[in-house]
């Protein structure tokens, strides 16, 4: 709604208003029309950015599903439930608090646990920011889903859900956002630019994600003991560019959205977080085209992903120009990441860790290079110490809570569960009852020479679930 229009509705209700009581508009009775207008706009474009990132859940669970086999699809679609619904609770009772509350040390906050910020008759924006801020929480928790999929026990996910939500994300989240709230965070102070989360939500899901994997290990037959890598074929690649098709969407809320406030500034966020994302995809599409002969389907998807991802922390304060440059290089740099961590012989079935942490740290970084009031080195190195802060808190505490939890109720499923599949052994379901499913050999059907990826892509060129193992 034009800027034009929402005046004269303003004029006409303080017009009726003043009608109603026999006494003319006043100025002082106009602006308070205005801001009564302009605050009931902010509510309502704050909780449908919220709803588009809730839908972001969905593009999520399609992605990890596409990606992966047949025989763990009940699995992915329960940690992308499950992961929401604890992760919901959690944030509410602990990482709402520790996140916003209010902080003397600018390192986390100490009120607003159990929205207790939050009285009958008290101020309902509480209520609006809580609901934007714990969809951003969720966002986080299930980035890890998918590097640990197909292995993972699901109890063990359920209890990192809740640990993630309810401390790791809050408390570096406080760090940079603290004080959008009652908080303080020590980042922020510095001048750190994380606009919508580049780093305090992609790089922290990330960053766990690679603590996961490692932990973890790599799936049965992923790499031969010839030491080359074989590909595990995604069973679903329309289901998977679906998936991406509602990120991209859900990214329009996700960014714009961190306005929380419905006025003109939105617009640029818009067109940046389009354009870095349709660079990113091109880039992706003819990097892998040149490297494996053949435009390969699941890196062109990521690469639109960590174009998204990239133009997070920067969209807000960058040209359009420079937004192409930048989701450009996470095109790039996303191939050129899922080959390293595939050198490394860390198995990340949807290249999650290349996304989300390695594309988060470069978007990041880009917020101060390629900000649009110029370069400044001081400010590059303020966003490069927030990467670092990111990293040192997120892996060492996420690889610690892996560990821990391998120990007690155990993080990996069993050999046989694993070459089964994941549904029948953790959900006595089967995704596709109509089709016959396989298990054999280690549950790999190797892709002919030359065909697509055929150095090892996880991501894959597809399979059908009458063949799926």
């Amino acid at each position: 709604m034009s800027n034009t229009v929402i005046s004269a509705l303003i004029l006409l209700v303080s017009a009726a208003a003043a009608w109603a009581g026999d006494e003319p508009p006043t100025p002082e009775s106009n602006k308070a029309a205005i801001d009564l207008v302009q605050t009931h706009a902010n509510y309502i474009w704050t909780l449908v950015a919220a709803a588009l990132v809730f839908f972001m859940q969905a593009g999520f669970a399609l992605v990890e599903t596409g990606f992966t086999r047949a025989k763990n699809a009940i699995n992915i679609m329960m940690k992308n439930l499950m992961d929401f619904s604890v992760g919901s609770i959690a944030f509410w009772a602990v990482g709402f608090g520790l996140m916003f509350g209010a902080s003397s040390t600018g390192w986390f906050g100490t009120s607003g646990f159990f929205l207790s910020d939050f009285a009958p008759g008290g101020d309902p924006w509480v209520l609006a920011f809580w609901m934007f801020q714990v969809v951003f929480a969720a966002t986080a928790a299930t980035i890890v889903s998918g590097a640990m999929a197909e292995r993972t026990k699901f109890v063990g996910y359920l209890i990192y859900s809740v640990v993630i939500s309810a401390v790791i994300y809050p408390i570096f989240g406080s760090w940079a956002w603290g004080g959008l709230l009652n908080g303080k965070g020590w980042l922020e102070a510095m001048g750190f630019i994380d606009f919508a989360g580049s780093t305090v939500v992609h790089s922290v899901g990330g960053w766990a994600a690679l603590a996961g994997t490692l932990v973890l290990g790599p799936r049965i037959g992923k790499y031969g003991k010839d030491g080359r890598v074989r590909p595990i074929l995604g069973h679903n690649m329309p289901l998977a560019a679906l998936g991406v098709f509602i990120l991209w969407l859900g990214w329009f809320g996700f960014n714009p959205g961190s306005t929380t406030a419905a006025n003109r500034e939105i617009a640029l966020i818009f067109v940046n977080t389009n354009l870095a994302a349709a660079a990113g995809c091109v880039m992706a599409m003819a990097t892998s085209w040149f490297k494996f002969g053949k435009p390969e389907i699941g890196m062109s998807l990521n690469g639109a992903l960590a174009g998204l991802v990239a133009i997070t922390s920067p969209c807000a304060t960058v040209t359009p120009l420079s937004a192409v440059v930048i989701g450009a290089a996470a095109g790039v740099l996303v191939v050129a990441s899922v080959l390293f961590f595939e050198h490394l012989r860390i198995d990340d079935p949807v290249g999650a860790v290349s996304v989300h942490a390695v594309n988060g740290a470069w978007g990041t970084l880009a917020a101060g290079l390629f900000h649009v009031n110029g370069l400044d080195w001081g400010q590059v190195g303020v966003q490069a110490l927030g990467i670092a802060a990111c990293f040192l808190w997120v892996f060492p505490t996420a690889f610690i809570l892996f560990k821990v939890i391998a120990r007690t109720v155990g993080l990996r499923v069993s050999p046989e569960e694993e070459l089964e599949g994941l549904d029948i052994s953790e959900h006595a379901g089967v995704a596709y009852p109509d089709f016959e499913v396989l298990a054999h050999g280690g549950g790999i059907t190797a892709a002919p020479a030359g065909a697509g990826y055929a150095a090892g892509a996880p991501l894959g060129a597809g399979m059908s679930p009458v063949k799926q193992t």
